[in-house]
């Protein structure tokens, strides 16, 4: 048990090509030994999950960025809702589309050159300013350990994988307030815990003038989208580089966010 916990929480670190999993190989079932469901899978038992969820809930709360402690807290709390998420991709023929097809989001998977060349206000094209001014990798995304099912494993991941094509369409950067926004669209849309959590307890760390523009403005608006777009799992991005973002917007029913969030905390 000790052992798990401290692999639980150790801090991700970026992984080595050596060592990197290949993100373009799709979550299958296969031959991993009598219990390992995935190449990733650490089987626990529930008492296990308790644990693990706890200190994870601990530490995401006590650091916002440590986002594997939110990896773990979401596999360890979510398998119910993560069924209701599986179905609802299931019951939508793009959702059903990804679950069959189980595309990865990595550098290896992305075609930058081709992102580079489309045109300004492509989907594509943002989603790449987006990486390139708020200096994140796709890569850094914790590949899921502790769910014990192979298909709602990749339901998981794939969530993690679009997280940043979901900056992109709410116009969110990545500091406190625009992870905090993020988290409530996320928690709508999703009725994810670990969502639910972070959209809760993520003000505390906000100053007192960013935690009332986020009640008086974002919030509202950030629910009020969560609510009327589709399940934003459903929708296939990489499919959709070459669409204007403007007009992805409208398709998903998503509104410019109320006021600039960039540089505040």
């Amino acid at each position: 048990m000790a052992t798990l916990l401290r692999r639980a929480l150790l801090p991700l670190r970026p992984l080595s090509s050596s060592t990197r999993p290949a993100a373009d190989v799709p979550f299958r079932a296969r031959s991993h030994g009598a219990s390992r469901l995935y190449p990733d899978h650490i089987p626990t038992s529930p008492l296990q999950k308790a644990l693990l969820a706890a200190g994870s809930a601990g530490m995401a709360l006590y650091d916002p960025y440590r986002h594997d402690m939110i990896a773990v807290l979401g596999e360890t709390t979510g398998c119910w809702t993560l069924k209701v998420l599986r179905d609802q991709m299931k019951r939508d023929p793009e959702g059903a589309q990804i679950l069959q097809e189980r595309p990865r989001i990595s550098l290896s998977t992305l075609d930058l050159g081709k992102l580079q060349s489309l045109p300004e206000g492509s989907f594509g094209r943002e989603y790449l300013r987006f990486l390139d001014v708020n200096r994140v990798s796709p890569d850094t995304r914790a590949p899921t350990r502790f769910v014990d099912d192979e298909e709602l494993a990749y339901v998981i991941q794939r969530y993690r994988e679009v997280h940043d094509m979901l900056h992109t369409l709410l116009g969110m950067p990545t500091n406190i307030l625009g992870e905090i926004v993020v988290k409530w669209f996320e928690a709508v849309q999703t009725r994810l815990p670990m969502c639910i959590l972070g959209a809760l307890f993520g003000p505390v760390r906000l100053s007192a003038q960013s935690l009332q523009m986020l009640v008086s403005e974002l919030i509202p608006w950030a629910v009020e989208n969560g609510r009327r777009a589709p399940c934003v799992l459903n929708l296939y991005y990489e499919q959709r580089w070459e669409q204007s973002l403007s007009a992805l917007r409208e398709e998903l029913g998503i509104t410019v966010p109320p006021l600039c969030v960039r540089g505040r905390a």
